[in-house]
C-alpha cells in the first residue's frame, strides 16, 4: 500500500507541473531579488541608524501590546465561536474575519469614524476622560489589533474545535466550574493553537501599512512604525528601504519557520 502511495505521488502531470514552476518562481524571484539588492556591507550601519531603530523599537513594541490585546480579547471570543449555542453564531464569525478581506485602508477609516475625535465613540472619549487615539502610538495599537485578531480567533476557534470537550464535562463532574475548567483543562490543550495565532498576529501587526498610516498618521518617533518607514525611506534613502524590508521579510520567515512543525502535524 505505501509503494502504491509513494507511486501514485512520483507521477507528476507536466500539465501541474509547469504552472506550479512558474507560480514558485513568481512567488520567490521578488524575495530572492531583494536579498541581492540589500546592501549588506552598509547593513549594520543602516539597521543601527536613530531612523532605522526607532521604527523598529516603535514597531515591536506596538505588535507586543497589540498582540497582547487579541489574546485577551480574542481568546474569550474564539471560546463563543467555538463553543457557545447562540443564535446567528455563523453570521458572528463572518463578521469576526471581515478584517481579513477588509483593505485596511478601509479599516483605518472605520476606526476613524468610530474612534476619532467626532466618531461615535471617539466623542466621549474626548469629552469625558480626555482620550484620543488617532494619530498616537496607542492608535497604532489599536489599528494593528484591529486587522490581527481574526487571525488568533480562527487559530483557537480550529484549536478549540479539535480538542475533545469530553474533558471539560468531566472536570465539571468533578465539581470545576467553567472557568476552572477552562483554565485547567481547556485553555492547556489548545495553547499550541494559542501560541500558534499568537505568532501569526504579531506577524501580521508588525506589517500593517494601510490601516496604521489612515488611523494614526506617520509621525517619525511616535507612529511610524517599519512598514511606515519603507513607505517614506524609499523617497530619500532606499538603503534603508531596503534594510528595513529585509528585515521584515526575516521575520516573516521566522514566524513561518516556527510554525511549520504545528502545520506539519496538522497535515499528517
Amino acid at each position: 500500500m505505501t509503494t502504491t502511495r509513494r507511486s501514485a505521488r512520483g507521477r507528476l502531470p507536466v500539465v501541474l507541473v509547469l504552472p506550479a514552476a512558474i507560480g514558485l518562481l513568481f512567488l520567490l524571484v521578488p524575495l530572492i531579488g531583494l536579498l541581492i539588492r540589500a546592501p549588506w556591507s552598509r547593513l549594520p550601519e543602516q539597521l543601527f541608524s536613530a531612523a532605522v531603530g526607532e521604527a523598529l523599537r516603535l514597531s515591536l513594541v506596538c505588535a507586543s501590546l497589540a498582540t497582547a490585546i487579541c489574546l485577551v480579547l480574542g481568546v474569550p471570543l474564539a471560546w463563543v465561536l467555538a463553543r457557545a449555542d447562540i443564535p446567528g453564531r455563523g453570521l458572528l464569525r463572518a463578521l469576526v474575519t471581515v478584517p481579513l478581506v477588509l483593505p485596511p485602508v478601509v479599516g483605518g477609516v472605520a476606526l476613524l469614524l468610530v474612534l476619532g475625535r467626532r466618531g461615535l465613540v471617539g466623542q466621549y472619549l474626548d469629552a469625558w476622560f480626555g482620550v484620543s487615539l488617532p494619530f498616537t502610538t496607542a492608535g497604532v495599537v489599536v489599528a494593528e489589533a484591529f486587522v490581527a485578531m481574526p487571525f488568533l480567533v480562527i487559530s483557537v476557534e480550529g484549536a478549540l474545535r479539535a480538542a475533545d470537550p469530553r474533558f471539560e464535562e468531566a472536570a465539571a463532574t468533578l465539581g470545576a466550574s467553567r472557568w476552572l475548567a477552562f483554565r485547567r483543562v481547556t485553555l492547556p490543550s489548545i495553547m499550541p493553537g494559542v501560541v500558534a495565532g499568537a505568532v501569526l498576529c504579531w506577524a501580521r501587526a508588525l506589517g500593517e501599512f494601510g490601516a496604521t498610516i489612515t488611523f494614526a498618521g506617520n509621525f517619525p518617533g511616535e507612529t511610524t512604525t517599519m512598514p511606515l518607514a519603507v513607505y517614506l525611506a524609499l523617497e530619500t534613502e532606499p538603503d534603508a528601504a531596503v534594510v528595513l524590508s529585509v528585515v521584515l521579510l526575516l521575520v516573516s520567515v521566522a514566524v513561518l519557520a516556527g510554525l511549520r512543525e504545528r502545520w506539519i502535524r496538522g497535515a499528517a
